[in-house]
């Protein structure tokens, strides 16, 4: 899908939730610092595609197929709710095992989409995809460490929150575990000043006394 299409196409998808709240993952703060916050997400489902690209074009891929998913390239034909964030993280592959695991691919050229169901799904109520690229994953309960900014989506904006974010859970000694996730909150119409961009991983936790 080139660029073009799909910025247009979520356009469509978010403008026509402006009238109503765009729902999220449920999560309660456990924390909040001066550089991020710690978060209990509850267990949440995703629909995921990997994508052969660079960071600024591997959304033209993976949006065009998540969108047809929710929008009714699936069985039986059903169109669900856009949520948010949709999220993407770097490097990573999919071993269709049991159990699922993931794993980095070696290069810089790969990436991972994906699309938050509705609380209302669960695993079995899901309409199946049609696309055999588009999986269906639930993320467990995990606690999450998240760094929170505004402005573009650029990869140079992202490296160096990115960095600034790692830096600070260095810092104050708390072990991460995985990938970050690079989360996106808004429409690409919303001001850069006003877009809710955040960069998310698990973390090691243990709660204070």
């Amino acid at each position: 899908m080139r660029r073009g299409t799909w910025l247009l196409l979520l356009v469509t998808i978010f403008s026509g939730h402006s009238a109503m709240a765009i729902e999220e993952p449920a999560y309660e703060v456990l924390l909040e610092t001066k550089h991020y916050e710690v978060r209990r997400y509850q267990p949440y489902i995703v629909a995921e595609v990997d994508v052969d690209a660079d960071f600024k074009r591997a959304g033209n891929s993976a949006f065009g197929v998540l969108a047809g998913y929710i929008f009714g390239d699936n069985e039986p034909q059903e169109k669900m709710q856009m949520t948010a964030p949709v999220e993407s993280r770097e490097g990573v592959r999919m071993n269709m095992t049991a159990p699922v695991t993931s794993q980095p691919t070696g290069g810089d050229e790969s990436f991972t989409y994906a699309f938050v169901m509705e609380r209302k799904y669960t695993m079995e109520t899901l309409p199946k995809p049609n696309n055999p690229d588009v999986r269906l994953v639930q993320r467990p309960a995990r606690i999450m460490a998240v760094h929170r900014y505004s402005g573009s989506w650029s990869e140079e904006r992202y490296k160096e929150h990115e960095k600034l974010f790692l830096d600070a859970l260095a810092t104050d000694r708390i072990v991460t575990i995985g990938t970050p996730v690079f989360a996106r909150y808004n429409a690409p119409f919303t001001p850069w000043f006003l877009r809710r961009n955040e960069i998310m991983i698990e973390v090691d936790w243990t709660d204070p006394e």
